[in-house]
């Protein structure tokens, strides 16, 4: 089987990349790969199938009449097995090969699982997939208490909804405070806050030595000696880049696939997106940025430089952006989530009543913003460091309201 363009992955940077060729080529052959057995959906969504407010089959962000309209030969349960540039093939678990004249590599993350001992012997869950969603979702409803191993977002979220559940929660992190890579001390520990009251208990700055099975659920031993016991494991380390298929391929990896400014690999026409790709960071070395509004980016661009549109721009840098609600209330954080020498850093709020914010200026220009029910556009912020805009002469009013005056900024000068 061969394809002018072939993208292997499903989720938003793959979606982008194949909505993008067609904008340029209406009638080169495309094919998407996906080793999910399911329709696209977004990694985005799966919290609210663990709660149970959406259903798996009604979270489809594309459709069949959508392939069908857009001559994109659409294949499910394909798990690429190994990838060979030089014969521009791949090769599948099945045993069939796909040939390409153009390749995206779209194929996200997995799970990564701590090494523990004794993880392996116990039952425990990860949320990454469709799968680990409902699976989760079903363990939910014989579990009295549960072990959430991890405070990033998908851990905080995965915590908040078994809460609501009405089953006892322990949340542990090794770092000193819950989501530290988008937040500081005084923010994350609002956040911490919030869970305490509403009955999750909240371990930082403890580790996980070693679990082992105690009846149908866990006992887990903690460095500082203590145990817990649990019905149900949930393991939310962290991920890594789903590229082991690449192995022999010779395309140049580090922490993911290594690519330039327009998504291209070290190898001839092959592209990489989303969050297999580790990309230039806005300030300076390349980084994986798993974010969804990066997927779309990425894709995007790969997509119209496969398609050889003569206007395509660069990729500008990774930037961070998240907005995460939890018990009704709104974190918001872009840019950078720590402070380097010589940062204007403007902190104020009430701890009291939830409300934090945090402004950080380099050379008269937004480097970052992080919020606590203090609601900000985060895309226009997410603009005002994109595009460098100088600050520096409205700087007290931005800090006063950035929200504001971020928009009038964007008014006078998007184009």
């Amino acid at each position: 089987m061969h394809s002018k363009y072939l993208i292997v992955g499903s989720s938003h940077a793959a979606l982008e990349g194949a909505t993008a060729i067609r904008l340029i080529d209406s009638d080169g052959t495309l094919a998407m790969l996906t080793r999910d057995a399911r329709l696209p959906y977004s990694p985005t969504i799966l919290p609210y199938v663990v709660s149970g407010r959406s259903r798996p089959d009604k979270v489809k962000l594309r459709d069949e009449s959508y392939f069908r309209a857009n001559a994109i030969d659409f294949v499910s349960d394909a798990t690429v097995a190994s990838l060979d540039p030089a014969q521009q093939s791949l090769c599948l678990v099945s045993g069939e090969t796909r040939r390409y004249d153009k390749l995206l590599i779209a194929t996200g993350a997995a799970p990564a699982l701590p090494p523990v001992p004794g993880l392996r012997e116990v039952p425990y869950h990860v949320l990454r997939s469709m799968n680990d969603a409902v699976g989760l979702h079903e363990a939910m409803q014989h579990a009295k208490s549960a072990l959430v191993l991890g405070a990033g977002l998908i851990g905080m979220h995965a915590a908040e909804n078994m809460a609501e559940a009405r089953i006892g929660v322990c949340v542990v992190e090794m770092q000193r405070h819950a989501l530290s890579g988008y937040f500081e001390p005084r923010a994350s520990t609002i956040i911490e806050r919030t869970f305490t009251r509403n009955g999750i208990r909240m371990l930082m700055g403890r580790t996980l030595q070693r679990v082992e099975r105690a009846g149908e659920g866990c006992r887990a031993t903690l460095s500082d000696g203590s145990t817990i016991e649990a019905d149900l494991l949930l393991v939310c380390t962290g991920v890594k880049p789903n590229m082991d298929f690449l192995a022999g391929s010779g395309i140049e990896t580090e922490a993911g696939i290594l690519v330039d400014d327009r998504m291209r690999t070290s190898a001839p026409n092959v592209w990489a997106a989303g969050d297999v790709a580790q990309a230039r960071g806005f300030w300076g070395d390349k980084v994986l940025n798993g974010i969804l509004p990066n997927a779309v980016e990425q894709g995007r661009i790969a997509g119209l430089d496969m398609a050889d549109d003569a206007g395509l721009q660069p990729f500008p840098g990774a930037v961070p952006l998240n907005t995460y609600s939890f018990f009704g209330q709104q974190a918001i954080s872009v840019g950078r989530a720590h402070a380097d020498d010589g940062v204007d850093v403007k902190e104020s709020g009430d701890d009291d009543k939830g409300v934090y914010r945090r402004i950080a200026l380099k050379d008269g220009k937004l480097i970052g913003i992080a919020t606590i029910n203090d609601f900000i556009d985060a895309g226009v912020m997410w603009q005002l460091i994109l595009r460098g805009t100088d600050l520096s002469a409205v700087r007290d009013k931005f800090i006063a309201d950035p929200m504001l005056t971020g928009r009038q900024l964007m008014s006078q000068t998007w184009r």
